[in-house]
């Protein structure tokens, strides 16, 4: 939606097609969406699997078209679809791994002043995880290397009296 309102205010070419990663529902969102633009010279097209849920059974959702329908497995168009559908995944894949690997390498630990990133990996390989860390005493937090009477007060306060 914000894309193709940008462009269309920018005076930018628009698609003349665009593929759904699924079926009439979606469609029907996407044309909604185009409809609010007030964009009428896009042609969309749902690519949605098949009951058999197996490639190649693909059902194409047009607006318009009253059944879906399937193309045959030798069409060129097919193939196409396919590679279109496949690089869409791996794209889409691609940016919730980067975006979950990301919330992997932040931690709780990060709100304590006094740890930065080689303390944190210490303390959890120390204590096997937040859990772990959570339930060590003061004694427990100074034996980590890194970690000074203050820092393990901090950090002790930090699971058990709120945040340092």
């Amino acid at each position: 939606h914000r894309r193709y309102g940008r462009l269309q205010k920018e005076g930018l070419v628009l698609p003349e097609i665009v593929f759904i990663d699924g079926g009439a529902g979606q469609v029907a969102r996407a044309q909604a969406a185009l409809d609010a633009l007030e964009i009428g010279c896009i042609q969309l097209c749902g690519v949605a699997k098949g009951t058999a849920r197996r490639p190649g059974l693909e059902m194409l959702h047009i607006p318009g078209w009253a059944v879906p329908r399937q193309l045959d497995d030798d069409d060129p168009a097919l193939l196409v679809i396919q590679e279109i559908r496949d690089e869409a995944h791996r794209f889409a894949i691609t940016g919730h791994r980067a975006r979950r690997g990301k919330a992997r390498q932040e931690s709780d630990l990060d709100g304590i002043s006094g740890i930065g990133p080689k303390r944190r990996v210490a303390l959890l390989r120390a204590f096997g995880g937040l859990r772990g860390i959570r339930d060590a005493g003061m004694e427990d937090l100074q034996r980590v290397e890194g970690i000074h009477l203050e820092l393990a007060q901090r950090i002790y306060d930090f699971f058990h009296v709120g945040r340092a």
